[in-house]
């Protein structure tokens, strides 16, 4: 379907040059962040704009993926891609229609922990948008020519993955990092559940999830805190009051060092390594994500890339990351190499990983790593859609509301000891890895060419 992308080149042209001046520093967005509450107890972090006659809305309800049935894994995704499908009384080629008369970009998604949404319009058609998105929330119509034509394409997307390694090496990450618990499992499903999902099953989830108790709003741009108000009551009031989640327990990943080897036939094979992570809420976190910058997350500047990359050659990228969620959290790398190389590049990643945990960072490298993650921030915030999607992770991460203004002095405050100890704990164990490619005593052998008939 083509729909999303006519908006957004609609909305591009529709905004022009004038989005090149939507710019907010992260110090001018502190002083304007609002905690408004509406007339009908809605709550958003909001703040007002007019740089450009833009309104930009980010939103999640907690439960996510992990609220699908263990045997059903794909029913979040399904609603996200579904819900703007036709709604109260538009069918879904009307409703499209709408937002591309109007440049309306309305988007739906979800993560392990919410369901969450996008909205982004003009000003002058925020009520349009903001009704449409109330429609798309209260009554989805699921229809079966629609439903069946987005499981069509999720499992289309769904058999691509089962020959692509590195969402192979993703899903066996998981599921040796998780086990049973519902973050082994990937969020758009799989080839097994995906086709016993049902229309009913997918109301269930809206009934359960779309709740005024979990909802967490970030509003950025061109409108008053009155009519913003008004708007978020119309579009959210009708919602039930309350969700009713599944509890879902913590759980620690899977301690390493561990290997799981997954064969297929491929020129390049994926390693995906990783381990329990550090947890947003824990003090120590910023400690845990400035030393990580420095192994993995710096990309040319990190000392993976500098030693699989620059001194070995032995890939074209190897990155590393944090990934905290609600009830666990990992840090998780990847990278791909030859097959017959891919032994040399674990050993590789093994050994510095070995050496950050025994060693830690050196002070250039710490000092470093803190100036750009401090000067990164203005960049992350240039714009009013990063802007609202940062203060709705904020509220996701249960951060304060004045963090951006915060959040520099945290930086700056970590030291040598936090980063040495940081480092011993995520990497002290070694790694979980989890290797996608030829098996070992073929890595070395071109692929089998194919069997020709003799005529």
């Amino acid at each position: 379907m083509t729909y999303p992308f006519l908006r957004r080149v609609a909305f591009s042209f529709a905004t022009g040059a004038a989005l090149a001046l939507a710019t907010v520093s992260p110090s001018q967005a502190a002083a304007k962040i609002q905690h408004l509450t509406s007339p009908g107890g809605i709550e958003a972090w909001f703040v007002q704009d007019a740089t450009v006659p833009l309104i930009a809305m980010e939103y999640s309800f907690a439960g996510g993926s992990a609220q699908d049935p263990k045997d059903k894994s794909g029913v979040a995704n399904l609603v996200g891609d579904l819900l703007d499908e036709g709604s109260g009384d538009l069918d879904s080629k009307t409703f499209h229609e709408r937002l591309d008369r109007r440049a309306i970009e309305l988007s739906f998604s979800a993560t392990r922990d919410t369901f969450r949404g996008s909205l982004r319009m003009l000003r002058d058609n925020k009520d349009e948008a903001f009704d449409l998105l109330r429609s798309a929330l209260t009554s989805p119509h699921f229809e079966t020519a629609d439903v069946e034509r987005i499981r069509s394409q999720v499992i289309s997307g769904l058999r691509r993955e089962t020959t692509n390694p590195t969402s192979l090496a993703s899903r066996k990450f998981l599921e040796v990092a998780f086990g049973d618990h519902p973050y082994s499992r990937q969020s758009n499903g799989n080839l097994d559940s995906v086709p016993t999902i049902t229309v009913a099953d997918m109301k269930d989830y809206v009934g359960r999830v779309l709740a005024k108790d979990t909802l967490k709003i970030a509003v950025v741009g061109d409108v008053d805190p009155d009519t913003l108000g008004k708007l978020l009551d119309h579009t959210f009031g009708s919602l039930p009051a309350k969700a009713n989640l599944v509890p879902v327990p913590d759980v620690e990943a899977a301690k390493p060092p561990q290997r799981a080897f997954v064969t297929l036939d491929v020129p390049q094979t994926v390693i995906t390594f990783g381990g329990p992570g550090v947890k947003r809420s824990d003090p120590n976190f910023m400690a845990a994500y400035v030393v990580n910058h420095i192994l993995g997350g710096g990309g040319l500047s990190s000392r993976l890339y500098r030693e699989v990359r620059e001194k070995r050659g032995l890939a074209y990228s190897v990155f590393e990351s944090l990934l905290w969620m609600e009830h666990s959290a990992v840090f998780i790398g990847n990278t791909g190499t030859r097959a017959d190389r891919a032994g040399d590049t674990i050993d590789a990643i093994d050994k510095e990983v070995r050496r950050i945990a025994e060693e830690g960072p050196t002070q250039k490298e710490l000092d470093e790593a803190k100036s750009y993650l401090k000067g990164s921030q203005m960049l992350a915030l240039d714009t009013s859609s990063k802007l609202a999607q940062a203060l709705l992770q904020y509220q996701q991460d249960k951060l304060p509301i004045d963090y951006i203004e915060k959040r520099n002095a945290v930086v700056d405050a970590v030291t040598m000891d936090d980063a040495k100890a940081a480092a011993r704990r995520l990497w002290g164990q070694g790694l979980l890895t989890v290797v996608v490619g030829r098996a070992p005593q073929a890595a070395a052998q071109p692929a089998a060419a194919p069997a020709t008939k003799s005529n």
